[in-house]
Formats: C-alpha cells, structure tokens, sequence
C-alpha cells in the first residue's frame, strides 16, 4: 500500500485502542476521537468522565484542549494580517500599552512572528509566576506581571536564532492581538473564529452547558486534579472544546467547510521556519512533520489533568482529533499519529517510582549547572524535596528514583547527577525525547 492510498481505521480497530489504553494499561480515564475526511466525520470514545463515574465521554464532552489554543492564536494573527490590521513584521510592542515594551537584543525587536514561530528567544515559561497553587499554576499570574517581566528580562539568545517553544510568547502574542483588536481574548476568539465557525462549545470560561458536559481532568496517577486557568497567557493554552467542535474546525482547515477563515488559514499554514525535531518545521502555530512519507500538520496540547491532539492530512483530506481527560505521558499523541499515518503506537511508559532521599544526599545536587551555549540549570532543595528550574521558566520538582537520577512527573523527562565520592555533583545530564545533554556545574558566585 502506498502512503496516499492510506485510509483511516475503520471504528472498531480504533475502539479496541483506545480499549488497551484504558482497560488494560490503565493510562487514561476517558479518551474521545474524532475523524473526519470526505466520506464525513465519525467519533469513537471510550471511558468515563470522572474515574469511578458512570458518566461516558463522547462526542460533545468538554475537554481542556492546552497548547491547541496557539493554533486559534495563530489564526487570529494571520486574519488581522488579512484585514490589514497587523503585520507579521510588526514590533509586538507596537501592540503593548503605553510605556510597556518587549526585551530587545542587538537592536533588533521581537514581532509577531516570532512570536507564532517560538523564536523570538523570550523562555518557556515567565521567571516571575507566583504559582500560589501549583494545581493551578497560571492562575495567579497577571498582566503586571506579565509587563513587570518584559521590562527587566534579558534575552540570553538573538531574536530569530532558533526555535525554543515558549507558552510566554504564544500568551504574549494573544495579549498583543487582543489589545490591537479592543477586546479581551476570549471575545476575540469568539468574534473571529468560533463564532463564525459555529463552534458553539469551544472557550476559555465554559458556559453552564458547557460544564455541565466537561470531563474531570486526571494527573499521571489518574487522580482527579483541578481545572487550568490562564487569565493573562491566554493565547497560550486557555480554550476548552470538544470533538464536535474541534472537527468543524478540521473541516474548516481541509477545505470541506466553507470558512471566510479559508484565506487566513491557507496562511498560517505556510512553514516559517525550522524546529530542533527532526523532519519537523512550524508554521504559525502549526508544527508540519514529515513522516513515513506524509506531511502531517498537528498541534498538540497538555494541562495538569488532560492531553489533546489536532493532525491534518491535506494529501487525503483528513483530519484526527484525540482528547484525553487524563495527563499521562503518552496522552493521544501516538494515536493521531497512528490513524493519519500507520505509525506505530507508543509503548507503555515506564512507571517510575520515587525514593525518599535524606536532606544530606539531596545537597550534593543542589548547585548551578551549565549547558552549551549558555543554558543555566538551577537545582535547590526545599528541606527533602529538590526543585530544577531552566533558565527563567519555572522551578518543577524533581523525584529521586536513585540517590542520584530524578524524574520530572510534569513531563516525561528525566535528570541524572555526576557524583563521585562524598562531594557535590560535578555535573547533570538531562534525558528528554530521545535526547540527552550534559552540563557542567558552575562556581559558586
């Protein structure tokens, strides 16, 4: 079979997936997938709303949807550009109020698609996040903050240089577009896409329909957690949709719905520039990756307690749509790519346990780490728990697995200490992706 003859599963091989994943893994609560290509649109699911309940997911429950909302950040750029109101090369601080401005370097400023290509060097996450409760970490964060940051960062890298994703820029971005267009996000969202769209169950503040449909989200643990909240990163992960939804926006994009979106859509789907995966450029908002010799445009999204997935297929027009009301590693990543593609399913993740380590074997780690070209990794430990904060993103804890590996359970990425005899830990070595790097440990200032 050659790739463009490949066609989508029929329901029942999808059923017994999303089955194994669910029933016999036991890593995931609830997952609901949509599918949609000429011969129209159908959704399997399969597991519960809430672990222990009785309540089915399907089509129409409301999921958190994360970092797929870049994809509608994106969209709403590359409209404003179509309707003359923004420009691509625009100064994002053009779009800031008065008095407020983005971090320059070597005399160059940050635009806006830079900011849609996650290379404008801003860091993944602000340095300032108050996270008052990490169950909800981007609650508290304001647009004070948000502003108090932009003044006094520093951009360690040159604007453009490279791709390093960043929830900072995609939130400033729809901050930027909100302000230029005079409405808040959410109504912005709503006149410009999923208003006309029709997408009736797709915002940031679900309605009381909506909440009445909303899964609950599950940890790695599959412990019911609380929902996500992003009042001023917005643009960054704060939509909640479903597969009903997400579908008509599929249609939209593969041309099997009329859309005066149509234009905007066609260019936001033009590769911009590279990324640091292999096979894999990013568009504005979209990421397009070559694999077993398809081109598959996708976006990929994760909260504290759910996992989504958005692929497009234009060379057989189809489109695939995973939400999970669960944040396991593997989420519905490996299942979009498998039903566009043939690719093979994940394995299961190894399920990692954590040590307890005394205060004194936790010191030997605590230290300042350097990785090439610049990179700063912060270790700190806080009485028997050791934190690792990246450059100026946030500080996440990390579990001993042994006296000197760690695991991060916000992402599947795991830490090891170079450590010899009584002393402190020379260096580290991350391992994420398939991808290690080391660093070594910096004097102590």
């Amino acid at each position: 079979m050659t790739d463009a003859t490949w066609r989508i599963p029929a329901d029942k091989a999808i059923a017994a997936i999303l089955a194994e994943r669910i029933d016999a893994e036991r890593s995931g609560v609830g997952i609901a997938v949509g599918v949609v290509d000429a011969a129209g649109r159908r959704t399997v699911a399969h597991g519960v709303s809430l672990r222990g309940g009785d309540r089915a997911v399907d089509a129409d429950t409301v999921f958190e949807i994360g970092s797929i909302t870049k994809v509608f950040t994106s969209l709403l750029l590359a409209d404003m550009v179509r309707r003359g109101e923004a420009a691509l090369d625009d100064a994002v601080s053009d779009y800031l109020p008065a008095g407020v401005r983005a971090p320059e370097r070597g005399g160059r400023q940050i635009t806006l698609i830079d900011l849609a290509t996650h290379t404008s060097g801003l860091p993944r996450l602000p340095g300032d996040m108050p996270m008052a409760s990490r169950a909800d970490p981007y609650a508290d964060y304001t647009v004070a903050h948000l502003h108090a940051f932009l003044h006094r960062h520093e951009l360690t890298r040159d604007i453009g240089a490279r791709y390093e994703y960043s929830n900072l820029g995609a939130g400033l971005l729809g901050q930027a577009l909100a302000q230029r267009a005079g409405f808040d996000f959410e109504a912005l969202v709503r006149d410009r896409i999923t208003g006309p769209l029709g997408m009736t169950s797709t915002a940031m503040a679900p309605s009381p329909a909506m909440t009445a449909r909303s899964a609950h989200g599950h940890d790695r643990d599959l412990t019911p957690v609380a929902d996500w909240h992003l009042p001023t990163l917005a643009g960054a992960g704060a939509l909640r949709s479903t597969v009903s939804d997400l579908l008509i926006f599929a249609e939209a994009e593969l041309g099997l719905r009329d859309s005066a979106l149509a234009e905007a859509m066609r260019d936001q789907l033009e590769p911009r520039r590279p990324t640091e995966a292999d096979h894999t450029q990013i568009a504005l908002g979209w990421h397009i990756t070559q694999r077993r010799g398809a081109e598959v445009v996708w976006h990929n999204g994760g909260t504290g307690g759910y996992r989504a997935f958005l692929g497009l297929r234009f060379d057989i027009g189809a489109g695939v749509v995973v939400l999970t009301n669960a944040s396991t590693e593997r989420g519905g990543d490996d299942i979009g790519f498998h039903l566009l593609t043939g690719s093979s399913l994940a394995p299961p993740p190894i399920v990692r346990q954590a040590i307890t380590l005394d205060a004194a074997a936790l010191e030997r780690c605590v230290g300042r780490y350097q990785y090439k070209p610049g990179t700063v990794i912060t270790v700190t430990r806080d009485g028997t728990r050791l934190f690792a904060q990246v450059a100026d993103q946030g500080a996440y804890e990390i579990f001993p697995e042994t006296p000197t590996s760690f695991f991060w359970q916000v992402a599947d990425a795991q830490v090891s200490f170079d450590i010899e005899g009584d002393g402190p830990a020379s260096g580290l070595t991350s391992h994420q992706n398939g991808r290690e790097r080391s660093a070594a440990r910096l004097p102590e200032s």
